[in-house]
C-alpha cells in the first residue's frame, strides 16, 4: 500500500525568503538603471565644465592649451580634454558649474533640507522644505479642483451622448495649448476679476493639467463593465443610479487611481510652472527662477530634485491608498 504524499505548509522562514527574493528582484532593476544614469551624469560633467575649468586654470597661472579663451572656443570639448588631461579633474570641482556632479547636488539638497531641519530652521525662507510646502498647498487645491472637474465631466460624458460629443473634443483640444503660454493669461485674468494673491491662479493652472488624465481615466473606467453585467442589473430592475453605485463606480476605481497618479504629478508641474511668470519669491518654481537669475546652478538642481522627490512621495501615497482601497473592495492581490 502506497502512502499518500504529505502536504506541508510553507514555514515562516520560507515565506520570508520568498518575500525577500521578491523585494530584491523588484529593487535590483531600479538600482541598475539608477547606477547607469549616475554613471552617464558623471561622464557628462567633464565635457560640460571643461571650458570653465580651463578659464579658471588660466587665471591661476597654469599652462593651458590653447592659451587664449578665444582660441579655445574654436576647439571641441573633447580635444580640450585630450590636450589638458591634468586639468580635467578641476571640471568636477567648479563652484558654479554648468552641470554639477550628483555629489554637489546631493550636498546642496542636504544643506537646504535635512541640515536646516536638524538646526530647527526647516521653515526658513532658505529651506527647500518651506518652499516645497508652499508649492504643495497650491498643488493640493489644484489637484482637488482638477479631480472634481474630471470625475464630474466623465460622469456627464458617460451618461449623456450630447455631452460626449460636445465636451470630449474640447477637452482634448485644450491639452494642445502650451501651459507656458496659458499661465500668464490665467494670472492676468485672475487679477482682472479681483482675485488677489498668487495661490488661486497657481491652483487653476495646476487643475488645468490635472483634470484631463482624470477625465480620460474615469471615462474608461465607467465604461469598463461589459454588456452582460449591465444587462444583468436591468433584469433586477436596477435604476441608472443603482447601476452607477453598484457596478460602474466600483469598476472604475482601478482606472481612477491610475489617473490620479498621473494627475498629481501633472498638478505639481502646473504649480511650479505657475510660479515662474508671477515673480513669486516662495515655492520650488520661484527657487528655480531665482537660481537662474542669480547664476546659481546648484540651487536650480536642488530645487528640481526636491520637486522630483515631492512628486515621488505623492505618487507613493496614492499607491498605498490604492492598495488599501482595492484590498478592502476584494480586488487586491
Amino acid at each position: 500500500m502506497t502512502a499518500a504524499p504529505a502536504t506541508t505548509t510553507p514555514g515562516p522562514f520560507r515565506t520570508a525568503g520568498r518575500a525577500l527574493r521578491s523585494t530584491v528582484g523588484g529593487t535590483l532593476p531600479v538600482l541598475v538603471v539608477l547606477a547607469v544614469i549616475v554613471g552617464i551624469w558623471y561622464a557628462a560633467v567633464a565635457p560640460m565644465n571643461i571650458r570653465l575649468a580651463l578659464d579658471q586654470a588660466e587665471r591661476s597661472g597654469a599652462t593651458v592649451v590653447p592659451e587664449t579663451p578665444i582660441a579655445r572656443q574654436e576647439v571641441s570639448v573633447w580635444r580640450l580634454m585630450a590636450q589638458n588631461p591634468d586639468l580635467v579633474p578641476q571640471s568636477y570641482a567648479q563652484d558654479r558649474p554648468r552641470l554639477p556632479t550628483p555629489g554637489q547636488v546631493a550636498g546642496e539638497l542636504w544643506a537646504t533640507t535635512g541640515e536646516m531641519a536638524l538646526e530647527g530652521r526647516a521653515m526658513s525662507r532658505r529651506s527647500l522644505i518651506f518652499h516645497a510646502w508652499v508649492t504643495l498647498r497650491s498643488t493640493f487645491w489644484g489637484f482637488l479642483l482638477g479631480t472634481t472637474l474630471g470625475i464630474a465631466g466623465a460622469i456627464a460624458i458617460v451618461y449623456s451622448r450630447v455631452v460626449n460629443l460636445s465636451l470630449m473634443p474640447w477637452a482634448i483640444i485644450s491639452q494642445t495649448i502650451p501651459i507656458v503660454a496659458l499661465a500668464p493669461m490665467i494670472i492676468v485674468l485672475s487679477a482682472q476679476v479681483g482675485i488677489e494673491g498668487r495661490g488661486v491662479p497657481k491652483a487653476i493652472i495646476s487643475a488645468y493639467l490635472c483634470y484631463f488624465p482624470v477625465l480620460v481615466g474615469m471615462v474608461k473606467g465607467l465604461r469598463s463593465p461589459g454588456t452582460a453585467q449591465l444587462d444583468l442589473l436591468k433584469t433586477y430592475s436596477a435604476s441608472s443610479l443603482q447601476s452607477f453605485w453598484k457596478l460602474r463606480l466600483p469598476s472604475s476605481v482601478p482606472y481612477l487611481f491610475a489617473s490620479l497618479k498621473i494627475g498629481i504629478a501633472a498638478a505639481l508641474v502646473g504649480t511650479i510652472v505657475g510660479e515662474l511668470p508671477t515673480g513669486a519669491i516662495r515655492g520650488l518654481g520661484a527657487r528655480i527662477l531665482i537660481g537662474d537669475q542669480f547664476g546659481t546652478p546648484l540651487a536650480i538642481w536642488a530645487a528640481l530634485f526636491a520637486a522630483a522627490i515631492l512628486a515621488g512621495v505623492l505618487v507613493t501615497l496614492l499607491d498605498v491608498a490604492q492598495r488599501a482601497t482595492l484590498k478592502r473592495m476584494g480586488m487586491g492581490r
